[in-house]
């Protein structure tokens, strides 16, 4: 199937950044180094519901216009290529090779395991990078590990509320 860009891809895009952005800034719990919030499950649920394309340049839009709001510039570079990638990673494992997704499969545990995985290491690395230390970085794994296992329960409930709702059918069909 040929993707074209169109109003809706856009608005949805849009409104995914939004989404992302309001969900990193709501709920912030302090870790070493920053703050733990449910952004990345908005990211898990824009891959799944709006497709990777949208998704890619949302999540990394909207994460790292939340570093900037909330006073984290420091992050604002290494958060968007983190986010980006997260987004990558779960679009490329969450539907399979015909395009098809089923919320309570492997592949999407492996999906949001393999991205959650990706942001605490990436976290913990720029962490280390930034503040000139590995224990610096390591400080705040903890706090990164427990915020992607959250994140991963919030995602998997609010999507089984979307799939009984059938919300991705009418999504993808508009």
């Amino acid at each position: 199937m040929k993707y074209t860009s169109n109003t809706f891809s856009l608005c949805c895009g849009a409104l995914l950044t939004a989404l992302i952005c309001i969900m990193t800034m709501v709920i912030q719990i302090p870790i070493p180094l920053g703050y733990a919030h449910l952004g990345d499950a908005a990211i898990l649920l824009g891959v799944t519901y709006f497709g990777r394309r949208e998704a890619v340049w949302a999540s990394g839009l909207g994460s790292c216009l939340t570093d900037l709001l909330t006073g984290f510039t420091q992050w604002v570079i290494p958060t968007f290529f983190i986010k980006i990638i997260i987004a990558l990673i779960a679009g490329r494992l969450l539907f399979d090779k015909n395009g098809s997704f089923r919320l309570f499969h492997w592949r999407s545990f492996l999906a949001a395991g393999v991205s959650m995985a990706w942001m605490v290491a990436g976290y913990t690395a720029m962490g280390s990078v930034l503040y000139g230390n590995l224990p610096a970085g390591l400080a705040s794994s903890p706090g990164l590990i427990v915020e992607g296992i959250v994140n991963i329960a919030v995602y998997f409930v609010v999507a089984a509320v979307l799939e009984k709702a059938h919300v991705r059918r009418l999504i993808r069909t508009t």
